[in-house]
């Protein structure tokens, strides 16, 4: 009854915008005791964000990897604290590795020509488990921890609706899932 919600804009397309907000949120001066990344596209057109990133990468990932850096000493002061970093069972399709074993940065921001949104999409939900865990190890003995979570197959969004096919698909599906 005492709770009070108080909205801020934040686009995770626009590094800048995650900046604005990290600003704002600090100049309130209020603990931060959990944060939840959960935005996400899906099945989007290859395009740049305005930063010159693939958006889906950006979208989905570095923007919650920017605003969690931004962020991260607020969160120390306000142990405990935890982040949920919400991936999807879709990370286990995909490698982010080149032939010789070794991390491919190219593949997180690829090219028009070698982009395929469903693959875009398992990629960011990879660096957001690989994330999660990395941050759990370095914030944890300063009482912050992360966790990854992946939702659940049965849950039905809005998140195909960029794509015709995964809007048939998720519409076939949606008799046998759960609503948000």
């Amino acid at each position: 009854h005492k709770a009070k919600v108080e909205a801020m804009t934040l686009d995770l397309a626009s590094l800048q915008s995650v900046q604005r907000f990290a600003e704002a949120f600090k100049s309130k001066n209020v603990p931060l005791h959990i944060l939840i990344c959960n935005a996400a596209v899906f099945g989007v057109p290859w395009c740049l964000t305005e930063d010159g990133l693939e958006s889906t990468f950006q979208v989905n990932h570095l923007g919650h990897f920017y605003l969690v850096q931004l962020l991260e000493d607020v969160l120390c002061r306000s142990s405990p604290a935890r982040v949920v970093v919400v991936s999807s069972e879709s990370h286990r399709f995909t490698e982010i590795k080149d032939s010789s074993g070794k991390l491919d940065f190219s593949l997180l921001s690829a090219p028009k020509k070698e982009y395929w949104a469903m693959l875009a999409y398992n990629r960011s939900k990879l660096c957001n488990i690989l994330f999660s865990n990395e941050l759990n190890r370095r914030l944890s003995p300063h009482g912050v921890t992360s966790n990854s979570v992946h939702p659940g197959n049965m849950i039905y969004s809005s998140i195909h609706r960029n794509w015709w096919v995964y809007t048939l698909l998720f519409t076939l599906a949606r008799p046998f899932t759960k609503s948000m």
